[in-house]
């Protein structure tokens, strides 16, 4: 997903759309949906609205988006020194379910023995995915270190 569709969902999945979300971030409703509209040319989201929108939401569509977009993972943090191994085992889990997910997209791209734009695009998605799950694997053990 890229930024601008990140925008738009992220506005358009808040309960309630831009008509709920506008005043909460201090944008009417009208100029937030136009805003998000990736076919509207004359109405921007600023970098400090998006922040707004992010952190009433909870919901960090447009920040990943953007770190994909420019190469980098977005690994979140851990909430503090709460971590356990019931955690670090579920972070391995999910690892694990990454990484599945990105040997089928390479045999999906590969089942015709040909491989198109879209399939390495959808490779790189899953990597990604892979990537973000070791980080935060990683992320948990320091966590436990304390």
């Amino acid at each position: 997903m890229n930024s601008t569709a990140a925008a738009y969902a992220t506005v358009h999945d808040y309960k309630g759309g831009s008509e709920s979300l506008g005043p909460l971030v201090g944008i009417s409703p009208a100029v937030l949906r136009n805003k998000v509209n990736p076919n509207n040319d004359t109405h921007h989201l600023t970098f400090a609205e998006a922040r707004r929108i992010a952190d009433m939401t909870g919901d960090f569509r447009m920040l990943q988006a953007w770190a994909h977009e420019a190469g980098f993972l977005l690994v979140k943090a851990p909430e503090g020194a709460n971590e356990c191994d019931m955690s670090v085992l579920e972070s391995v889990m999910e690892t694990g379910v990454a990484h599945g997910q990105f040997m089928q997209s390479i045999h999906a791209a590969l089942a015709d023995g040909k491989v198109d734009h879209n399939e390495v695009e959808a490779i790189a998605v899953a990597e990604r995915a892979l990537q973000t799950a070791a980080a935060t694997t990683t992320k948990r053990m320091k966590g436990m270190a304390g």
